[in-house]
C-alpha cells in the first residue's frame, strides 16, 4: 500500500491563515521524514469558514521546497476555472521546482460556488476537464504544439519550460462516476474516492476500472485512494479520548452555509437529501450520519485508535473499498498540535510499516 498525507487545509480556530500555512509545513516535513508517499491538497474557494487553500500550485512549491522525499501536488486542479495554457505552464514549472516530484489531479469541481464569482457556469465542468488530458499531454509534447478540442485550442505554441517528468507527471481524477472511471482507465489515469461514497459500492466500480485498465494494456499499477480522517494515538483509549469527538466534526466544513433560521440538524439533512434525490441511499446514509461518531467509527469511515488498531480497521477497509493508496486527513476540528503531530508520528513509524507490503488487489 501506499500512504498519503491529505488536506484540505481547513481553517483553524484562533489561527490566522499565515499561521495554519507555517503548521502545514510543519506536517509534511514530518511526513517526509517517515516514508510517507505523497503529500496531497484541494482546491476551494470562496468559503473563508472552511478551507483556505485556492491555489495547489502555491501548496505544491511550497510542499516541494520543504521536502525532499514525497511526491507532492493538487487533488486536484478544478480544471474549468483556469485558462488551459496558462494551467499547463504553471504545472511544467511546478514540477521543475519540486525536482520532478509532482503529481496532477484534474477535477472538474465539486461545489457550485466556486463557479458563479468566475461568471462561469456549474453545469459545463465535466467536458473541459476530460478533455483537458490531451490538451496537456500535447501540450507537453513535441514543441511547438497546437490543439484544436471543443473547450481547449492552441496553435503554434512553445512552452518555454517543459515539465521535469517525461512524458508529464502522473495524473489522477478522483472519481467514483462509470463513464469517467472508464476514461481514466482508458487514459492510464489514476483515481480515488471520499468517505462519503459507501466501500462496498465503490468496490463494484473499481473491479470494473482495473478489469478495463488491464485491458487497456498498461505495464503499472494504478493507484485507488480512500480519502478521510485519521487520528493515532498511544492507545485506543486515549485515541477516542483526544480524536474521536473531534474527528466527527472533521467535514462541517463540507455543509452548506446556513440559511437564516436553519439549524445543524437541519443542514445536514437538506444536505443529504441531494444524495436521495440522486438515488444514493448509502451515500444518503453516511450523510445522514457524517457527524455520529459511533456510526463513523462502526462503519470504518474513519480510523481513530492505537497504531495496531488503525492498521487493522485500514487492511480490512482496503481490502472491503477495493483501495491501495490511503489518503490521511489528520488535522482536523480543533485538534491541538501536539497530539496532531504524535499522530502523524505514530501512523508513520508503525502504521505504514505494518501494511507497506500489504496490497488489496
Amino acid at each position: 500500500m501506499k500512504f498519503s498525507h491529505f488536506s484540505h487545509v481547513w481553517a483553524k480556530p484562533n489561527m490566522t491563515p499565515h499561521e495554519r500555512y507555517q503548521q502545514l509545513w510543519r506536517e509534511l516535513e514530518l511526513c517526509d521524514t517517515l516514508d510517507y508517499d505523497f503529500g496531497f491538497c484541494v482546491e476551494h474557494h470562496f468559503r473563508p469558514d472552511e478551507s483556505w487553500m485556492s491555489s495547489p500550485s502555491l501548496y505544491t512549491v511550497g510542499a516541494g521546497a520543504r521536502t525532499k522525499n514525497m511526491r507532492i501536488g493538487p487533488m486536484g486542479y478544478v480544471v474549468p476555472l483556469y485558462n488551459s495554457l496558462r494551467l499547463a505552464e504553471e504545472i511544467a514549472i511546478c514540477d521543475q521546482m519540486v525536482g520532478g516530484r509532482m503529481e496532477v489531479g484534474l477535477v472538474p469541481g465539486i461545489n457550485p460556488i466556486y463557479f458563479g464569482p468566475f461568471g462561469l457556469d456549474y453545469a459545463d465542468r465535466k467536458l473541459p476537464t476530460l478533455e483537458y488530458v490531451a490538451y496537456l499531454r500535447a501540450a507537453f509534447g513535441k514543441q511547438p504544439f497546437s490543439f484544436e478540442g471543443e473547450i481547449h485550442q492552441a496553435e503554434n505554441v512553445t512552452l518555454a519550460v517543459p515539465p521535469a517528468q517525461t512524458p508529464h507527471p502522473p495524473l489522477w481524477m478522483m472519481s467514483r462516476d462509470p463513464e469517467t472511471l472508464e476514461f481514466c482507465a482508458a487514459n492510464g489515469i489514476s483515481t480515488g474516492y471520499f468517505l462519503v461514497y459507501p466501500q462496498q459500492e465503490a468496490a463494484a466500480r473499481y473491479r470494473v476500472y482495473l478489469a478495463d485498465w488491464e485491458k487497456a494494456g498498461w505495464d503499472f499499477k494504478p493507484n485507488i485512494a480512500y480519502s478521510t480522517v485519521v487520528y493515532v494515538d498511544e492507545t485506543d483509549e486515549k485515541a477516542l479520548k483526544n480524536g474521536l469527538e473531534r474527528a466527527s466534526m472533521a467535514y462541517e466544513g463540507l455543509l452548506p452555509p446556513g440559511a437564516p433560521g436553519e439549524n445543524f440538524v437541519d443542514r445536514v439533512e437538506n444536505f443529504a437529501a441531494r444524495f436521495k434525490d440522486r438515488n444514493e441511499p448509502g451515500a444518503y446514509d453516511i450523510i445522514s450520519n457524517l457527524f455520529n461518531p459511533e456510526y463513523l467509527l462502526k462503519n470504518n469511515l474513519i480510523f481513530v485508535g492505537s497504531p495496531e488498531t488503525v492498521a487493522a480497521r485500514l487492511k480490512e477497509a482496503s481490502v472491503n473499498g477495493m483501495f491501495n493508496n490511503f489518503m490521511g486527513e489528520f488535522n482536523f476540528s480543533d485538534l491541538p498540535e501536539d497530539d496532531l503531530m504524535r499522530s502523524i508520528r505514530l501512523f508513520g513509524e508503525e502504521v505504514i510499516p505494518a501494511l507497506r507490503s500489504f496490497e488489496p488487489f
